[in-house]
């Protein structure tokens, strides 16, 4: 999928602010609305824009507590590799997963209520696979995103 700089303008200005109206968005950009609205339908239906999404505070929820979680499997087999992903993605307090080069082959961001609630399930979501041969946890003492990721194009 290529994206002119008209398309990355509005992509630029979608990750920012994802609620920007329409006619604002086109003001921006220098298009007509009518033309700025069939660019992002045409941006969403080519799979640049993936989704857009609320960025929540976990407080609401009552996590007070995140974690990385490095997971090693035990054999490195299409099976077990299938089943542990199939496995992680459906759990709730799970908020990322990264599958990874190096010493570990996963690396799970995870929201729970507190420290007892992380051990009980570590040891029940993880600990307890078979697939799983190590596990490292480290705590998350904070977190910031770039919203501006991808808008200055790559470097070279």
């Amino acid at each position: 999928m290529s994206a002119d700089r008209i398309d990355r303008e509005i992509l630029a200005h979608l990750q920012h602010d994802a609620r920007i109206s329409n006619k604002v968005l086109a003001a921006r950009v220098g298009l007509a609305p009518s033309s700025c609205l069939a660019r992002v339908r045409r941006l969403e239906e080519t799979g640049a824009i993936l989704g857009y999404h609320a960025d929540v505070d976990p407080r609401v929820h009552g996590v007070t507590l995140e974690a990385l979680v490095a997971v090693r499997l035990a054999q490195h087999t299409r099976t077990a590799i299938g089943r542990f992903e199939q496995h992680v993605v459906t759990l709730p307090e799970v908020r990322g997963v990264f599958h990874l080069t190096g010493a570990n082959d996963y690396l799970v961001h995870v929201a729970v209520r507190d420290a007892e609630h992380l051990r009980e399930f570590v040891l029940g979501a993880f600990a307890a696979r078979a697939e799983v041969g190590h596990l490292e946890t480290s705590l998350i003492f904070s977190h910031r995103s770039n919203p501006g990721f991808g808008t200055q194009g790559t470097r070279a």
